[in-house]
């Protein structure tokens, strides 16, 4: 018994230090592709820093500064080293270029083999802005919070959303319910982040800002399908219309009706009946904290609904399509079939025996899409002026700031590799198989 819990330990610890290396290869070629895509594009950094009339000797000192007087190859190493956890330095030396300044790094001495070079300890260093002279990884640590909780908001709700209706779609298989969700959900998915948040601000911060108006038709065209659809199958049998085509009979007469009520007929008539309710009061651009003359700087919570909206739609479509199939999968399987010749109920068979066991590659397309949204956020977050990685990485583009770019897309990758890392270590603790074949 001994012998076989240290067989799965030792085989648990060769799993964790093989993903770990493939992760650490990964990254090495991120930090290697985006590093050589910034430096080898054409123009001058130093230069447009410096402005047009700028002495040839202020502009050779910020090349000197920024490393630009090196060759490529020797730039290329020097800031691998800068951000390599365990790095060489110069403790002596204060005008070699790998001197450890206190002021730079974060860490310790590990080990010295000489008195010009020493191991170090520290925190990966990602430069220097090249406009604002502050430290990348202070610049983008101010940013990262804000996309942080849009990201994990937003996968959340569309995990419990999506969950609910995929399970709904696969228990009403072919019905109007089924159809009507894998229409949304394709919809959803079809979009892309900066048309749908285009078309989100516009209706919840400028359309339906003051109030939301909405013809009368429209109520009876959304509920009756949904009363139609609970009608019981044996009642359902004996009238001469299916109840999909009820319900979608329903809701096309109904919606024809609202329009032609809007097109056709005056603001006094009673056919063109409207609704209005209270508007959204949500702004067109803000961000998690605003500033108020006031109070001063406070946390705004409602500023996070449309962005989080905008970044839900997605990931929330694949999560519906993907609980769909899963679960219509796993209820054709033997086990289930044996739950219900035991006289399970329903629910039981469903919550405690398929749902477990359809989750798998839900928790793969959420692993991924949590990572995603870190990257999809650049444009919502530009269209929502919300202060985040996205909209900061994007300003650095615009002025040529490479570090800043180079930094927020390293620190994108190193997020998906450590997520991917995680789930691959789940599962190798959940399921053994997967050591095995790893």
């Amino acid at each position: 018994m001994l012998r076989f819990a240290a067989a799965q330990i030792a085989a648990m610890i060769r799993f964790f230090l093989k993903k770990t290396g493939y992760g650490l290869l990964v990254l090495l070629g991120v930090v290697a592709v985006v590093f050589f895509l910034f430096n080898l594009a054409p123009g001058d950094p130093a230069r447009n820093l410096a402005g047009e009339n700028a002495s040839e000797e202020v502009i050779q000192n910020l090349r000197r500064k920024m490393d630009l007087d090196l060759p490529v190859a020797k730039r290329f190493a020097l800031y691998v080293n800068d951000i390599s956890p365990i790095s060489v330095h110069n403790p002596v030396t204060a005008e070699s270029r790998i001197f450890y300044d206190d002021k730079k790094y974060d860490g310790f001495k590990l080990i010295g083999w000489s008195d010009q070079r020493s191991f170090y300890l520290k925190l990966p260093y990602l430069k220097r802005s090249f406009v604002t002279d502050k430290s990348v990884s202070e610049t983008l640590g101010e940013v990262l919070p804000g996309t942080a909780v849009l990201a994990l908001i937003s996968i959340a709700f569309a995990m419990f959303i999506g969950l609910i209706m995929g399970i709904i779609a696969a228990l009403n298989k072919d019905a109007f319910y089924d159809r009507l969700m894998l229409f949304l959900s394709a919809l959803g998915m079809a979009g892309p982040s900066f048309f749908v948040a285009i078309i989100v601000a516009w209706i919840g911060a400028i359309l339906w800002r003051e109030q939301i108006a909405f013809s009368f038709w429209l109520i009876p065209a959304l509920i009756l399908p949904i009363v139609v659809s609970f009608v019981p199958e044996r009642v359902m049998k004996k009238m001469p219309w299916a109840r999909r085509k009820m319900a979608l009979t329903a809701f096309i007469a109904f919606t024809c009706m609202a329009v032609l009520s809007w097109l056709f007929f005056p603001k006094e008539s009673w056919l063109r009946a409207t609704l209005h309710l209270p508007g959204t009061g949500l702004n067109m651009t803000g961000s998690l904290y605003s500033v108020d003359v006031w109070k001063g700087e406070y946390l705004d919570l409602k500023n996070m609904i449309l962005p989080v909206i905008t970044l839900m739609i997605r990931p929330l479509s694949v999560i519906v399509q993907l609980t769909r199939s899963s679960l219509l999968d796993v209820m054709q399987q033997d086990f289930i079939r044996t739950a219900r010749a035991k006289g399970l109920s329903e629910f039981r068979i469903i919550y405690k025996h398929a749902l477990r066991n359809a989750l798998n590659p839900v928790i793969t397309a959420v692993s991924g899409w949590l990572a995603s949204l870190l990257a999809g956020a650049i444009f919502v977050e530009f269209v929502f002026g919300w202060k985040g990685l996205g909209q900061q990485m994007f300003t650095a583009i615009e002025n040529q700031d490479m570090p800043v770019v180079m930094g927020g897309v390293i620190v994108i990758a190193a997020v998906f590799v450590l997520i991917n890392l995680f789930v691959d270590i789940i599962y190798g603790w959940i399921d053994p198989r997967v050591r095995v074949s790893s």
